[in-house]
């Protein structure tokens, strides 16, 4: 028989055709017996092609089950390869098995399995020196590398497969590690002793306490008050609208340059992560001589579920820039874009460079964004969540909440992408070891959380990372005007962060090469956070590359010019804002005629929940 007779899916039809027909039996008397059988073993019609789909979707709205299925269909398709995969893992069974008898015996043994260098769950002394968590260590080491290594090396299925199943496989292998439970965590048993049992029951106190946040929590918020020991640097809100304030912060020297910045920061967090007492970038900026103006997003109620990327551009940052300009008397201003906030700033840019008259009078003459994508090909591991059925889900999802996406249920999928540090870190030290939840105003800042508008998340989630149309020339339509982010001319300065995991700086990279501007770009040490509020210190903490990147797009050829500078970049940063920010001044009034002062900074929106 040919293979490609073994290969003919099987009809059921067709079955009872060639059964029957020597009978007499007619196909037009097996349509209506095929018919009764479907009637009878499928009387609600789930088997039905049409209602399979609403039936997984309702399953399975992530698709993570269609994902496994794909995995298990590709090596069910290559049998020899998995008897060659199930070999490896025998043979490196036999090589564990051997070196825990070793260990039994009390015979110096090299691990086979070695731990991550960077894993911090098995620095402990006696996961090496006990055998008995030596050897619970290395098979589950083994186990689930092997496992991992199997799904990636999954022949002929699609990469969102692989990515998807690896992914959420990794989630389940990271919650059963042996760290996770206190008879196989010898930390936690110490600890259980050193204190008569009092770890164990505080972990039980903080297990309560965190049910009632409904989740794991970080950080002890208690110390910290937003006006009080954050956000505190002086200014005034000089305006108000339904999508933000606008502070205008106090001026630290006696002249200023003519030319305001103006921070446009994410509305998926609070603005203050940019005003954390010493490592304040506003207060460093405002020490330095420049007028500092920053967007406070509001956090969107219900009713603001219809709320569109394109009013963030035009009626948040394009009127923010228009405040700035009339009180500052400026011909124009330098804005900051960070993350989200410099998306929309590059959307806002390539609308105002829509034609290409009159250049020299556009308010924005100068720009810089921080950890900002605009080519979404490749967006690191948040692409896992980007597919039509994940994206579907989350859209019923803030429909049934009233036409938000709760901020919290953001702030949990970003911890995924690193469960091992942002999970289970916290789940072992507050549970098993018992011990008080850091006082880490990043921390705190990272867990007050914003929702976000359907209408908006919609939009960003199809049109920018699943359609990619950013990227494609005059295709995304903004404010009336085709956007094509090729033809912005404006300097620009652009900073990565080489440990970013949410906007991966290769990727962030190509809007210097995308761009028509010139481009000085930054790689900065570090991650998303931590890698851009970097102040000066001495000694220093951390590291940057820096130098000319106009109209590049590969990352590693860029950075295999440039030398590693020790330091803060804010500092090589400043002094690029001296020439597009103009001569110094008199500092600008606080608010104007037209404008006057509403209230202190922080304003009101930041402390909305």
């Amino acid at each position: 028989m040919s293979s490609e007779k073994l290969q003919t899916p099987f009809d059921p039809f067709t079955a009872w055709t060639s059964l029957l027909s020597p009978w007499g039996v007619q196909k037009t008397d097996l349509a209506e017996l095929n018919a009764f059988f479907d009637t009878f073993f499928d009387p609600f019609g789930w088997l039905q092609a049409q209602r399979q789909q609403a039936v997984m979707d309702w399953l399975d709205p992530l698709g993570i089950g269609a994902a496994y299925w794909e995995v298990q269909q590709g090596w069910e398709r290559h049998p020899h390869e998995l008897l060659r995969w199930i070999g490896r893992l025998n043979q490196d069974q036999w090589r564990v098995q051997w070196q825990s008898w070793e260990r039994f015996m009390g015979l110096p043994a090299e691990d086979p399995i070695p731990p991550v260098q960077y894993d911090e769950r098995f620095q402990e002394a006696d996961w090496t020196e006990n055998p008995y968590l030596d050897t619970i260590k290395e098979f589950y080491l083994l186990y689930t590398r092997w496992i991992e290594d199997l799904i990636y090396a999954t022949p002929d299925i699609e990469d969102k497969a692989r990515d998807k199943t690896g992914f959420w496989v990794r989630q389940i292998l990271n919650a059963i590690a042996p760290t996770n439970f206190f008879w196989t965590n010898p930390i936690a048993i110490k600890k259980y002793v050193e204190s008569n049992g009092h770890s164990l029951l505080s972990g039980l106190k903080n297990l309560q306490t965190d049910l009632s946040y409904k989740t794991i929590r970080m950080v002890d918020e208690t110390p910290f008050k937003v006006g009080e020991n954050i956000a505190t640097t002086r200014g005034q809100v000089v305006y108000r609208n339904e999508l933000f304030e606008l502070l205008q912060y106090a001026p630290k020297t006696e002249t200023v340059h003519h030319i305001p910045l103006l921070f446009v920061p994410p509305w998926i967090n609070k603005f203050y992560v940019l005003d954390l007492g010493k490592r304040s970038l506003v207060q460093y900026l405002l020490e330095q001589g420049y007028t500092v103006f920053m967007i406070s997003w509001r956090n969107p109620p219900p009713e603001m579920g219809n709320t569109h990327f394109e009013d963030y551009m035009l009626k948040g940052v394009l009127q923010a820039v228009e405040v700035a300009k009339n009180i500052t008397q400026a011909p124009h201003v330098h804005p900051i874009g960070y993350c989200i906030g410099g998306i929309v700033l590059t959307a806002l840019m390539a609308w105002l460079n829509h034609t290409t008259e009159d250049k020299a009078n556009l308010p924005i003459q100068s720009w810089t964004v921080f950890a900002t994508l605009v080519d979404f090909s490749q967006p690191g591991e948040i692409g896992i969540f980007i597919d039509k059925p994940t994206i579907g889900f989350i859209e019923k999802l803030m429909d049934s909440q009233g036409g938000y996406l709760d901020g919290n249920q953001l702030a949990d999928t970003f911890r995924l992408l690193r469960s091992n540090s942002l999970i289970w870190h916290y789940y072992v030290h507050s549970y098993l070891y018992g011990e008080d939840l850091p006082q880490f105003d990043v921390l705190f800042w990272n867990m007050d959380t914003t929702r976000l508008p359907a209408a908006m998340h919609s939009f960003y989630l199809r049109e920018f990372y699943l359609n990619n149309r950013f990227m494609k020339p005059d295709d995304l339509v903004l404010g009336g005007r085709s956007i094509d982010v090729r033809r912005i001319t404006q300097p620009l300065y652009a900073v990565s962060a080489e440990q970013d995991h949410i906007a991966p700086w290769l990727e962030t990279f190509k809007l210097c090469g995308t761009v028509s501007s010139p481009v000085r770009h930054v790689l900065a040490t570090s991650g998303h956070i931590l890698g851009i509020i970097s102040p000066p210190v001495q000694p220093p903490k951390r590291r940057y590359w820096v130098g000319d990147a106009t109209g590049q797009c590969d990352g590693q050829a860029w950075l295999a010019t440039q030398a590693k500078i020790p330091g803060s970049w804010w500092e090589d940063w400043s002094e690029w804002l001296r020439q597009p920010c103009g001569e110094r001044q008199a500092p600008p009034s606080m608010g104007n005629a037209e404008y006057p002062p509403l209230c202190a900074a922080p304003g009101t929106y930041v402390l909305e929940k």
